[in-house]
This record gives C-alpha cells, sequence and structure tokens, in this order.
C-alpha cells in the first residue's frame, strides 16, 4: 500500500489488515467496518443527485467489555482522518430525562473536527510562519532606532561582538544574526516579548436539554468582552521563536475557512461511538422513573441518527451522513428491545467473541502496541533490558483469563493489571538496577499465584 493512495479509498481488505495491526481476532466486526468506510468512498464517486440518499449503514457491535469494540471504531477513523467521538449513552441518564442535551454529542465532534482542520492547516503554513517568525525575532534583536532607541539596539550588537558606535545596522549584521540564531548560538539570551497571558473566564449553564448552544454563545460573548490580556515577559530566544511561530500560523490560518471545511469534514465523514447503548434499552413493562428515562433518551437520539440539523458555534451540523457504531455488552437485554425505529437505524449487528487465553498471548505480543513491547521500551529508559520468556507470556494470559472466568470478566483490560503487577518490584527498584532482566514462568506464578488463586483478593487486586 502506497502512501499516496488516499485513506478514504482503502479497499475492506486493506483496511482489515490495517485494523490486524493493533487488534487480535474479531474478524466479522473488522469487515463490517471496512465496508462501512469503503461505502464512504464509494457514495462520493456516485452523482451528486443519488449521493444525498445513500445514508451510512450504521452498526451495533455486540460483545462483552474489554474485547476490542472501542478500538476498532477508534482506529478505523484514525485510518480515516475522520473525527471521532466516543460518547457514552449512558451519561444522557444519569440526572433522568433531563440529562444532558443529546445535541451536544454533535457539537463536540465538530469541535474536534475544527481543531483537526486548523492543525492541518497551520501545518501547512509553517514554513511561512517560521519565516516571519524568525524575522520577527530578528527585529526583537536588532530594533531599528526609531523603534527601540539607539542605545537598545547597540546594547544587543555590543553584547555579540559586533560592535555598535552608534553605526547604522547592515544587512551583514542582520545576516550574521540570522546565522548565529539558526545555529543555536543564541539559545541562551533572554529577550523581552510580549505574551498572552490567562484565559476568558468560563461560563457553565446547567440547565434543560436545548440550552447548550446557550451556553456555547454566552461562552463566546465573554471572550470577546474579555480577550487574553498581554504581558511583557523575559523568555529565552527558543521559546520566543516557538511562541511567535505559533502565532504567526494562527494569524496565517483563515478561521472562516477552517470552520466550512471542518463542519463538511463533520457531515460527510464524522464517527460517533455510542458506547453502552444497551444501557438505554427498555426493561420490560415497567413504569419507572429510569425506564420512562431511557426510553426519553432513546426519542432524542433518534432523530440525530435518522439526520438532522444540529446549531453549533461554527454553524449549523447535518447529521444525515455522520457513520454511527454502538456498542454494548447487551448481557440483560437485546438489540430488538431498543425502539423499532431506533433499531432500523442500525442495520448491521456484528457479535464479537470473548477473549481466551490463545487470544491473550497474541494480545500480548502480536500488535504494533503490544504490552510487552510498550514495557519493554519504558524499562529501556532506565537501562533495564526487558526480556520475557514464551512460557511466561502463556503464563500470564493463562492467569488472566482465569481470574476473569472467575470474577468480573473485562476482556483483554486484565491483562494491563496482570502485567502491572508482575513487573511491579522490577518497576519500582528499576533506578537501582541495571543490565539485563528475564521474566521466566516461575517468576509469573511467585508474583500471581497467591492472588489469582484466592477469588476474594482477585476481585480486588487484580
Amino acid at each position: 500500500m502506497t502512501e499516496k493512495k488516499h485513506l478514504d479509498a482503502l479497499t475492506p481488505r486493506e483496511t482489515v489488515a490495517e485494523l490486524d495491526k493493533y487488534i487480535v481476532g474479531q474478524q466479522d466486526a473488522k469487515r463490517s467496518v471496512a465496508i462501512a468506510l469503503r461505502n464512504r468512498w464509494r457514495r462520493q464517486q456516485v452523482e451528486p443527485d443519488l449521493r444525498d440518499e445513500i445514508a451510512p449503514k450504521n452498526i451495533i457491535m455486540i460483545g462483552p467489555t474489554g474485547v476490542g469494540k472501542t478500538e476498532i471504531a477508534r482506529r478505523l477513523a484514525q485510518l480515516a482522518q475522520s473525527p471521532f467521538l466516543k460518547v457514552e449513552a449512558s451519561k444522557f441518564t444519569e440526572v433522568g430525562y433531563v440529562g444532558r442535551d443529546v445535541e451536544s454529542m454533535v457539537r463536540d465532534l465538530t469541535h474536534l473536527a475544527v481543531n483537526m482542520v486548523e492543525r492541518e492547516a497551520e501545518a501547512a503554513v509553517q514554513e511561512k510562519a517560521a519565516e516571519r517568525a524568525e524575522e520577527r525575532l530578528l527585529d526583537l534583536l536588532l530594533p531599528p532606532p526609531q523603534a527601540a532607541g539607539r542605545a537598545g539596539r547597540d546594547k544587543n550588537v555590543i553584547e555579540l561582538g559586533y560592535g555598535g558606535d552608534g553605526q547604522p545596522e547592515t544587512p551583514s549584521t542582520r545576516e550574521r544574526f540570522r546565522e548565529m540564531l539558526r545555529k543555536g548560538d543564541l539559545n541562551e539570551r533572554s529577550i523581552e516579548l510580549e505574551m498572552t497571558a490567562g484565559s476568558p473566564p468560563t461560563v457553565e449553564v446547567f440547565t434543560v436539554p436545548g440550552m447548550e448552544s446557550m451556553q456555547n454563545s454566552m461562552q463566546e460573548a465573554f471572550a470577546k468582552m474579555f480577550p487574553g490580556k498581554k504581558e511583557r515577559r523575559q523568555v529565552k530566544v527558543p521559546e520566543a521563536l516557538e511562541y511567535l511561530k505559533r502565532e504567526e500560523a494562527e494569524n496565517l490560518v483563515d478561521q472562516a475557512d477552517v470552520a466550512a471545511r471542518a463542519i463538511r469534514r463533520t457531515e460527510q465523514s464524522g464517527i460517533i461511538f455510542l458506547d453502552e447503548i444497551d444501557k438505554i434499552a427498555s426493561r420490560g413493562g415497567s413504569s419507572s422513573s429510569a425506564e420512562v428515562s431511557r426510553e426519553g433518551v432513546q426519542r432524542d437520539l433518534l432523530p440525530i441518527v435518522e439526520g438532522t440539523t444540529v446549531s453549533t458555534k461554527y454553524g449549523p451540523v447535518k447529521t444525515d451522513h455522520i457513520l454511527f457504531i454502538a456498542g454494548g455488552a447487551f448481557h440483560l437485554c437485546k438489540p430488538s428491545d431498543l425502539a423499532p425505529e431506533l433499531q432500523g437505524r442500525f442495520p448491521l449487528r456484528v457479535n464479537l467473541q470473548a477473549l481466551g487465553e490463545e487470544e491473550f498471548y497474541r494480545i500480548l505480543t502480536e500488535p504494533q502496541n503490544a504490552l510487552i513491547r510498550q514495557y519493554t521500551a519504558l524499562l529501556a529508559t532506565e537501562g533495564i533490558e526487558l526480556e520475557f520468556s514464551d512460557e511466561a507470556i502463556h503464563e500470564m494470559a493463562r492467569l488472566a483469563m482465569q481470574v476473569n472466568q472467575k470474577t468480573e470478566d473485562i476482556g483483554a483490560r486484565r491483562l494491563h493489571t496482570v502485567i502491572e503487577r508482575v513487573l511491579d518490584e522490577i518497576s519500582f527498584d528499576a533506578p537501582e538496577r541495571e543490565g539485563r532482566f528475564v521474566v521466566e514462568a516461575d517468576y509469573v506464578r511467585q508474583r500471581l499465584e497467591g492472588i489469582s488463586g484466592n477469588e476474594d483478593l482477585s476481585r480486588y487486586i487484580l
């Protein structure tokens, strides 16, 4: 796969191959999201009249915690360079039906898209911003006589060994300063720079759904009323240069264009992961306030998923083509307990499998961000060459599965606590140690056997 190939144009097979680098197993789920990503590219190739009629095929992932639901959606968004937001559906029921406004998820997604586009825009003007920042810094080091007074300018010149004696600045003097700046010869010098300090006050509005847009408007108004104050500070030359680069990059970026592009990206490629959607499913014929709350949240979610227009501080955002991926364990209910209209907006359902010893072993060793690699790299910073025998890795996988079976099954997340417990002693003593340390199966059993064999202890420690 070439770098030039646009990531939205990845074939489903290529997308699955990319996901395989980070996620073990769950091939059905990977295939579903890979097809959904490819369908977005296909939709862009369709004639405009029909393009707007093609709705995204939203997905429900069904499986216990810790099997990769969130990670699959997050990695997919990274592949597609799409704005991605994970939100717990249950957060909208925390204070009953008057919970957080469900439209806030679209506003949050748009804000993420704006940040993403802004970073890209600033990266595109970095070269020009660096040139401008360098010139501004040279102006501070060598201000013209009329701007800073003859004495101030001559002081900088004389201190750096270029004379002064009231003679006018020459191009060669400026170029010598430029050369010294680029070589780092001026890094220890301090200059006085006017910098923005503090931030405008924040206004929080706690009220009924629909009022969050008022909070955004009030915050924006306060930002205009109380702009960040400028203060003069003495800073080192490298810090001043970085600050000026950021300031110039911000000045070169057209914020109106950023907002427009961010809205388009949100509408055309945004992904929202609705976690714990099973928590808002109906539990039967109960008429309790919790049941009313769950049904109310479903009713509120329906127009967002079906397609509506949400007001944001950047402009109106249509949700018609945002991809919604929902996830839930569905231990106490099933997808059919959701409102029929909401079920219809999630036509694809994928079952994720619980993880066993073999999957745990692969998770520890295969992915590019495998835990074994992470801890090896961490302890290498202390000069320790950490190694794991194959038997030790198998033993950690076995014990993690055993604890999951005896207590709460939290999937692959159990591996984090297991390996942390195994390496607790070496991690604590690392600054005083050096050389090679090999983790063997006996060492793993020694560190974990007493805990993993005791159900009460493992419930709290592992």
